[in-house]
């Protein structure tokens, strides 16, 4: 059977191992193909082929649910529930999302572009299941790392007090590679433990002992310290620790040979409770240079298969604002001991590497626990020292209620760097960053601030460290600059709250925000070719909003605009419109930003495009909403 013919899971089963072997080849070329040329998460699905074919040999996936955690590792899921034909579009516009999605397939059971979600869900079906009296096996795959955050331990918690809820969880850990402690030994020894004549001594152990003449009595105290002793004896480490928890623990399991994974996976499903399959994988596996490189090979650029370098671009392009950023926190902290940087498990895709790099002694990765990392920066600044916090604008929705309790009701000197703030492409609606702006600015003692290029978010990361009479947030888009020049130190911190007149002219007001500056600069220029002279303002700060600039010049223009790279329900716009209205000053506000949609993945130029923020779309919305006498055919 070649892998094309399969649309549906179930067809997996009663094929023999050679047969699956066959498909997990063809698994790994079509994935490895579509990667190089398109782009995508490499070494996280190529780690999990033997994985899903040998679990999906024992579930019937008409009934039985499967939830992945976070999705990075789901495409052999997707090549072999009916997408095979389809995968050249991952995560291009309007083709394959590069996560689970509920919308897209009846196989997608649970959508998920955030780690540590997965058996929280999981638990959830198995109890409404029970509640229903039905009959279906729930299983959660997470991988090592979600196992860092909270929620997942939250629900395994929960989980183990429910010692009648039938709920599967494998735990892909890929940061094992097959070594001794995965061979014979442990096999043998899980096997015993949990093998029926062993289970049947283990469960019987009492009774032996009690009908012992004159003995059983006597021994009655020490029998269950001595049953768990057994028990200890037969399992590993890492096994003790969940058997505490409440799971039946097996493993580790070779997460690469489909004979022992099938064999486990059958022999899990009949034992009741939680269960908790530990399966050893290698990330990456089947592409050596991934194998070798498994930071670096977790998701690619379009790539050349044969060298695994990616493919260079025809244009050069100015830093990212992410190694901009990096840059110059990293020659700060070289001045200052008391700047701590923080990520939580982002140190490539935030540019903090560079700052363990230099600086180790500087530098905190919590894990996935951005809840924990809030906090913890929180009781840095308490100490006087100055937590800079570099989390990306969805993932620290994740950790909203201590921004609140533990930072702003406080009053602490946090110092939140917001990348992937803005539109991100073609990860979609779980990585847009969409929302810091709004969530951020109702919330008392916080300052919002955004760049309207990479030199001056140079220095607003000096506002940042020198502001130390509360919370300040700074947002930045992901990818490349403008190529404006750069310092290497001198920067000058900015006046807290105060904006900049970018553009004069009598007609309109447009007031921007972060990465909105520039295309309004831009949508001027066109206004300017239909005799409409536009003032443009850098706005610089969300909270406080520069009022003693903006409301002069709305009352003596009369027309605002307000432009921002986030949602318009609450956002900057949002905060313009209020103090227009807080200063009775009664003008026509006109908001451009993100409807009140969900953004679906494409590359962020085509979102832009369909969302009207380019820069011609931007004159054309101007002249429809203030000048329709003067419009005329707006070209890009």
């Amino acid at each position: 059977m070649h892998l094309s013919e399969i649309t549906h899971p179930n067809q997996l089963h009663g094929l023999s191992i050679r047969q699956l072997q066959q498909i997990a080849r063809q698994i790994r070329d079509k994935h490895l193909q579509t990667v190089a040329t398109y782009g995508g998460h490499l070494g996280p699905g190529l780690g999990v082929v033997e994985l899903t074919l040998g679990l999906y040999q024992t579930l019937d996936l008409d009934r039985d649910k499967v939830i992945w955690d976070v999705g990075h590792q789901a495409y052999p899921h997707k090549l072999i529930t009916g997408r095979y034909n389809d995968f050249h579009t991952l995560r291009q516009k309007d083709g394959v999302a590069g996560y689970l999605k509920r919308s897209e397939s009846r196989f997608d059971h649970f959508g998920a572009g955030h780690a540590s979600t997965s058996i929280s869900a999981a638990l959830g079906m198995a109890i409404a299941r029970d509640q229903r009296g039905e009959d279906f096996k729930v299983v959660a795959i997470i991988g090592d790392g979600a196992l860092t955050g909270g929620m997942a331990l939250e629900a395994i918690n929960h989980a183990g007090h429910l010692p009648k809820t039938n709920l599967l969880v494998v735990l892909n850990d890929n940061e094992m590679s097959i070594s001794p402690n995965v061979g014979a030994i442990p096999r043998y020894l899980n096997k015993m433990r949990l093998s029926p004549p062993m289970q049947f001594i283990s469960d019987n152990f009492e009774e032996q002992f009690k009908n012992i003449p004159f003995v059983g009595e006597s021994l009655s105290p020490e029998l269950g310290r001595i049953k768990e002793g057994m028990k200890r004896l037969a399992v590993p480490k890492v096994g003790a620790v969940f058997e505490e928890l409440g799971f039946t623990y097996m493993g580790p399991v070779d997460g690469h040979n489909l004979e022992e994974l099938i064999s486990t996976f059958q022999q899990a499903h009949q034992i009741p409770g939680p269960v908790l399959v530990h399966v050893a994988t290698t990330k990456g596996k089947g592409y050596e240079i991934a194998e070798q490189d498994q930071v670096g090979y977790h998701a690619q650029t379009p790539f050349n298969l044969a060298t695994g370098k990616a493919i260079p671009s025809n244009k050069p392009k100015p830093p990212g604002y992410n190694k901009v950023f990096a840059h110059t926190l990293v020659k700060l902290a070289e001045q200052n001991p008391k700047i701590i940087g923080i990520t939580a498990a982002m140190a490539t895709g935030t540019g903090l590497d560079k700052l363990q790099a230099k600086l180790p002694n500087q530098y905190i990765d919590v894990g996935i626990a951005e809840q924990h990392a809030v906090t913890l920066a929180a009781g840095l600044a308490c100490e006087g020292m100055r937590p800079v916090c570099a989390i990306y604008s969805t993932f620290l929705q994740r950790a909203y209620d201590q921004i609140i309790h533990d930072v702003c009701i406080q009053n602490l000197p946090v110092f939140f760097c917001l990348d992937r703030a803005g539109i991100v492409g073609a990860d979609g609606p779980t990585h847009q960053g969409m929302y810091d702006i709004a969530y951020l600015r109702c919330i008392p003692h916080m300052v919002l601030m955004a760049p309207k290029d990479e030199a001056e978010m140079q220095r607003m990361v000096v506002t940042g460290i020198e502001y130390t009479d509360g919370p300040i947030a700074m947002r930045f888009p992901r990818g490349s600059g403008y190529g404006v020049p750069l310092m290497e130190e001198g920067w000058e911190p900015l006046e807290i709250g105060k904006g900049e007149i970018l553009r004069n002219g009598d007609d309109v007001l447009l007031v921007a925000y972060g990465t909105m500056v520039h295309p309004a600069i831009q949508a001027a220029e066109v206004l300017n070719e239909h005799g409409i002279q536009a003032t443009v303002v850098n706005a610089r700060f969300a909270k406080p909003l520069d009022t003693e600039l903006i409301l002069p010049l709305a009352s003596k223009i009369g027309r605002v605009v307000t432009l921002e790279e986030g949602c318009v329900m609450g956002g900057f716009g949002s905060a313009v419109a209020e103090a227009l209205l807080d200063a009775n000053v009664v003008v026509p506000v006109k908001r451009i930003g993100i409807p009140d949609i969900l953004v679906e993945h494409a590359t962020p130029e085509q979102s832009k495009a369909e969302l009207g923020l380019t820069s011609s779309q931007i004159a054309e919305t101007v002249l429809n909403a203030f000048f329709q006498q003067q419009l005329s055919p707006v070209h890009s």
